[in-house]
């Protein structure tokens, strides 16, 4: 933590003269402080970074005008995101990106209880996830950023030490890729994905975004948004988005699973493709169009149902359903899932996955 001094210039042994420069230097104290670093593509696209949690703070991409457009909403400022009642905003979520029934698992024999941080369950790596943490961030050229982090054993219960790598990339076609990488010193599970909340139109709601999943099941959850091992298809369901939808065409609907989210909060089981895109969206009044490719198995879709206008940031308060996420990742609770897509690294072998977020525009 930085201390800043200042320099009173107050003669000698007054007392109260240095009851006063005892108040100044304490409240003097800062919180961390962060860089931000911006990277662009060839095609005019621009990503901004902080080292706050390695948050992508802004995106602009050009809509149907030629305009460019922030599709990613946040604060203005790196330290505002320590107060921010939503500790996702942009930030690259690890160790174990979902949630983890009560915060156990068993690996190899060993039971391990992390930390707990959402109702009975652990979210997104726990009360102190790397969200929370100062990474290292580094440019490493002018449309490619580097960020760092190293996580120590123990941290928030998970074995292992986890060194942390993930490169972001703006292409000249107006695609930021995102590459993860990591090891470990121990057996360790891991599901790293970034947190970004979306809004094609720069601003305002969200429900007539148009979207489309190229996935044919997603999991059902209980009341804690846990899965219950079911893999369900979405055939004549309010989940179906394989044809182009509006987000907000069926959010209201009477179903269990919307209650239980409060709307859209659930994993989506992927098609394999290469070439078909996992998930297509488009901005009802820009014309911007994200196109979503991953080699991960799930996508967990969030329509925003917990924004309660709490927030302001850049472009006001963070009102409900003014934002969406699309978290490419692995399953939730796949370590007490043996059905599931195993999540497991062990020592000698190397994490790595992608996922690229295609922007273009439509009249």
């Amino acid at each position: 933590m930085k201390i800043f001094n200042i320099n009173l210039n107050v003669k000698a042994v007054a007392v109260s003269a240095i009851g006063i420069l005892a108040t100044v230097n304490f409240s003097c104290r800062n919180k961390p402080e962060y860089k931000t670093y911006t990277i662009t593509g060839a095609g005019g696209a621009s990503a901004k970074f902080c080292e706050n949690g390695a948050r992508l703070m802004e995106l602009k991409v050009p809509d149907k005008n030629g305009k460019l457009t922030d599709v990613v909403v946040g604060f203005e400022n790196p330290e505002d995101y320590d107060t921010s009642t939503e500790p996702y905003f942009g930030a690259t979520i690890g160790r174990y990106g979902n949630r983890i029934a009560k915060g156990k698992f068993s690996l190899d024999g060993k039971s391990y209880q992390l930390t707990i941080n959402n109702g009975l369950n652990t979210l997104h790596g726990g009360k102190e996830g790397f969200q929370y943490q100062k990474w290292s961030l580094e440019k490493v050229s002018d449309s490619a950023m580097v960020c760092r982090f190293t996580a120590p054993d123990g941290e928030n219960g998970f074995p292992g030490e986890l060194k942390t790598k993930v490169t972001y990339t703006l292409t000249r076609n107006n695609e930021l890729v995102i590459d993860y990488e990591a090891k470990t010193n121990k057996a360790t599970i891991i599901n790293l994905t970034n947190h970004a909340f979306f809004n094609l139109n720069g601003s305002g709601s969200i429900l007539n975004h148009v979207l489309m999943i190229n996935a044919n099941a997603f999991l059902p959850v209980d009341s804690t948004l846990i899965p219950t091992g079911e893999i369900r298809d979405v055939e004549e369901t309010v989940f179906d988005f394989r044809g182009a939808t509006t987000i907000g065409g069926r959010i209201n609907a009477s179903d269990e699973q919307l209650r239980f989210g409060k709307g859209y909060d659930h994993n989506y089981v992927l098609n394999k493709s290469k070439i078909i895109p996992s998930v297509m969206a488009k901005g009802d009044k820009s014309g911007i169009v994200m196109k979503v490719f991953t080699d991960q198995p799930g996508l967990q879709f969030y329509s925003g149902n917990f924004m309660a206008g709490k927030n302001r940031l850049r472009t006001g308060p963070d009102d409900l359903r003014t934002a969406f996420c699309l978290e490419t990742q692995h399953f939730p609770d796949s370590p007490n899932r043996a059905s599931f897509p195993s999540t497991v690294l062990r020592p000698g072998e190397q994490y790595r996955t992608r996922t690229v977020y295609a922007f273009s525009t439509e009249n």
